[in-house]
């Protein structure tokens, strides 16, 4: 086996909630790491990491220098700028160049072409570049998190939105987390997650009305959950100053809860981590109101 096999792991996204966590698990087993992204002097200072950059996904020659050394890399999937598929593919390729032997790649649970959800579109297409790009990798899809309904809170914390009957099988942070660790930490030159779709979902497929209900109980904070029309929806984010773009992204996420596309429930925690997936009432982090990203 050569030195380059023996753990290099790069992680992007490493200043926002889940590339955090990982790369702190990662330091916590002694992994070395290459800490990737635009903002150097945002990154955590974790032991047995150095950090690189900056990066952004769509800068190839920055990319490729960051990657250098990396036998993994860890691509958290970036914001919606309407070119999602070309900084993913940009960045898959500079990892090409710079030697990695694997990608695994953050995506989505309901990724698909015609997802609901806007987000979940260009994940797809992610999966699809990433199955022909002649690169081991993993594709890791994400539940949608158990923190953002406490997010999307207002003030009052209030939840609402155009979601009434349908369900989601909320995800937490950690959870996710520690399944991207098991599998970044399977660092041979073969592993049975090469090449598969790793669904990851919480326990159970809750209504936003039980969802809210629960962060309520264990934050012991007033949240409760309002449905609303598509119309009501659209014209009171109007009216606070969103965005067309913002305001279609985060309707359709409500929508894509209603259709139930996000409401599989699968064992991967389980499986991979040998604990059961985190319920909503024992989430280990909840965000302030009326932080998710995108709104007023």
């Amino acid at each position: 086996m050569s030195d380059k096999h023996h753990g290099t792991v790069a992680v992007t996204g490493v200043t926002g909630a889940l590339g955090s966590r990982i790369a702190a698990r990662l330091a916590d087993r002694g992994v070395p790491q290459l800490l990737v992204g635009r903002s150097p002097d945002r990154m955590p200072d974790l032991p047995g990491a150095r950090r690189r950059g900056p990066a952004a996904y769509g800068d190839a020659s920055a990319m490729r220098r960051a990657l250098e050394g990396a036998s993994t890399l860890v691509l958290v999937s970036g914001h919606r700028t309407g070119r999602r598929l070309e900084e993913h593919a940009t960045a898959v390729e500079a990892a090409i160049a710079a030697g990695v032997d694997r990608v695994l790649y953050v995506s989505l649970v309901g990724a698909s072409p015609t997802a609901t959800y806007l987000n979940a579109r260009d994940q797809w297409l992610t999966e699809r570049f990433l199955a022909g790009a002649g690169i081991r990798h993993t594709v890791l899809r994400a539940g949608f998190y158990t923190a953002t309904p406490a997010a999307l809170a207002d003030e009052e914390f209030v939840v609402s939105g155009p979601a009434t009957t349908g369900r989601a099988a909320f995800a937490t942070h950690e959870d996710i987390a520690d399944v991207i660790t098991a599998v970044a930490l399977d660092d041979g030159p073969r592993s049975e997650h090469d090449g598969a779709i790793l669904e990851i979902t919480g326990p159970e497929a809750l209504t936003l009305h039980e969802a809210v209900t629960r962060i309520a109980a264990a934050t012991g904070r007033p949240y409760r959950f309002e449905p609303e029309t598509l119309e009501e929806a659209f014209a009171r984010r109007w009216r606070q100053g969103m965005s067309g773009e913002q305001i279609e992204t985060w309707i359709s996420w409500y929508q894509a809860i209603e259709k139930g596309e996000i409401s599989l429930v699968t064992d991967v925690v389980t499986r991979l981590t040998g604990s059961p997936a985190t319920s909503i009432s024992d989430a280990a982090w909840w965000p302030s109101p009326n932080t998710a990203r995108g709104t007023p």
